[in-house]
């Protein structure tokens, strides 16, 4: 059996707004964008992509920062986090500006819904990563986005704690598209001090029910053992035991996919 967490992965590189980053590719179908956490495309982020190409999808794995296909490790962690903050296309702190990343990720979803076509292209975004799918909203070709356990921008003062880590005309744009009938995912743990109820609160009160906010119980003595500090849903934290919120919330986020992507005569 192969060691190598990336097998039957497409690798190729994609330019876009002056940048050249390897891409890893697996599946057939609509797009799906899986951007990773920190600190990077790890095994269980690839794993998650084999799950998206096993519903019918092409898993697009944009490798931002890190070592693809390597576990994360305490050093390995605080050296991507570290790049992170010092990179100039993510906005760690403000909270009313988008992440200048993004853009890049834009252009991307528009070449990859041209070449796989569907309705229209699905993203995903882990922890650092995790508003991105939301400021990809702005363009009509991303119909299924999902912030999974959003972490930016860092939250230490209350208005950091309710921003939704993109500029308030990207708010203004997704709004609209919400209220033309668009909608998204959003994933956390209770007990997440990195992703502040405050910022789903918000998400709420600014998308009502075009937000679909899935909370899971990390409190102390929860009833499916997660801790305390759990942060990622659908990777390093995830339960795949049967009926649990982790599970479920896998199923929903694989079914939000399908559902959005594929031609209705699918």
């Amino acid at each position: 059996m192969s060691t190598n967490p990336l097998e039957g992965f497409q690798r190729e590189p994609f330019t876009a707004e002056g940048k050249t980053r390897d891409l890893y590719r697996l599946g057939s179908g609509p797009a799906v964008i899986v951007i990773h956490e920190i600190p990077g495309i790890t095994p269980l982020v690839a794993e998650f992509g084999r799950r998206v190409a096993e519903c019918g999808l092409t898993a697009v794995l944009p490798d931002l920062f890190g070592t693809p296909g390597k576990s994360p490790s305490g050093p390995y962690i605080a050296s991507s986090f570290a790049r992170a903050c010092i990179d100039r296309e993510f906005t760690i702190l403000a909270t009313k500006k988008t992440s200048p990343v993004t853009k890049w990720l834009r252009t991307l979803a528009a070449v990859e819904h041209a070449r796989c076509g569907g309705v229209g292209v699905g993203a995903v975004g882990m922890c650092l990563t995790g508003g991105f799918a939301l400021a990809m909203m702005v363009d009509p070709v991303m119909v299924a986005p999902v912030l999974s356990q959003p972490s930016l921008p860092i939250g230490i003062t209350k208005k950091q704690k309710r921003s939704v880590g993109i500029s308030e005309s990207d708010l203004q744009l997704v709004k609209q598209r919400v209220a033309g009938g668009a909608c998204l995912m959003g994933l956390r743990f209770t007990g997440d001090r990195a992703v502040p109820v405050e910022r789903f609160e918000r998400l709420r009160s600014e998308l009502g029910d075009g937000f679909i906010g899935i909370e899971i119980d990390s409190s102390e003595g929860n009833p499916w053992g997660y801790r305390k500090g759990a942060h990622s849903v659908l990777t390093e934290d995830y339960s795949d035991v049967d009926g649990s919120p982790t599970q479920r919330a896998l199923s929903q986020v694989l079914e939000f996919f399908s559902g959005r992507l594929h031609s209705p005569e699918k």
